[in-house]
């Protein structure tokens, strides 16, 4: 669940979005009576091989290096270089790619490899289609919800209007974000990453 710049953008500055977000209106009507049992999960498309490429490739490309690295004080920088560098990889790899979005009574929570965010009802101003993504409003934040199948869109933007409607008379539940399995992966990883160049120069 990506955060966008604050919502300046008028209707004229983003092409299809009043006759897609008007269709979703008109399909609302129809949800509202059929809506899905919730918790609903918004069909994904499947995340694209690069993003699974990045993810792993720093796991095998880091610790086999820093267990060949020649030792001496440049190469403890590039050890160093490289560790950071392949983290920031796999950080991003797993934080810009949605695997998982559910729809409660109460929130939408959206997984990523790294993190579990959840966004109350009761905190969304606008639901919104815009290039084939739904964007939530919040105040002057715009999270978007990218990634959902292309014939789904605007069922699912219904489906979470429908909800929204739904919860405004339950109480408010805040949550924080937290960690999901990528940060035990990553943990792992700065562990092999690390002990794979203490293991080679025999230094534990």
């Amino acid at each position: 669940m990506g955060n966008r710049s604050s919502g300046t953008d008028d209707a004229a500055a983003r092409p299809g979005t009043t006759a897609e977000t008007n269709a979703a209106a008109n399909t609302g009507s129809n949800v509202g009576a059929q809506l899905p049992a919730l918790p609903w999960r918004v069909p994904l498309d499947p995340a694209p091989w690069w993003a699974w490429t990045l993810f792993v490739a720093p796991f095998i490309a880091v610790p086999a290096l820093n267990s060949w690295l020649w030792m001496g004080a440049r190469d403890f920088l590039a050890v160093g270089l490289f560790t950071i560098i392949g983290a920031s990889v796999v950080r991003v790899a797993g934080g810009v790619v949605l695997y998982r979005v559910e729809i409660t009574a109460t929130a939408l929570k959206a997984r990523t490899s790294l993190l579990v965010r959840s966004l109350a009802w009761q905190g969304v101003d606008d639901i919104e289609i815009v290039d084939g993504s739904v964007v939530l409003a919040s105040g002057k934040d715009e999270n978007e919800i990218n990634g959902i199948a292309k014939d789904q869109t605007v069922y699912a933007a219904a489906v979470m209007q429908a909800a929204r409607d739904s919860a405004d008379n339950q109480p408010v539940r805040r949550t924080r974000p937290r960690p999901g399995i990528g940060v035990v992966c990553v943990l792992a990883y700065l562990v092999l990453a690390v002990g794979a160049f203490l293991y080679r120069w025999q230094l534990v």
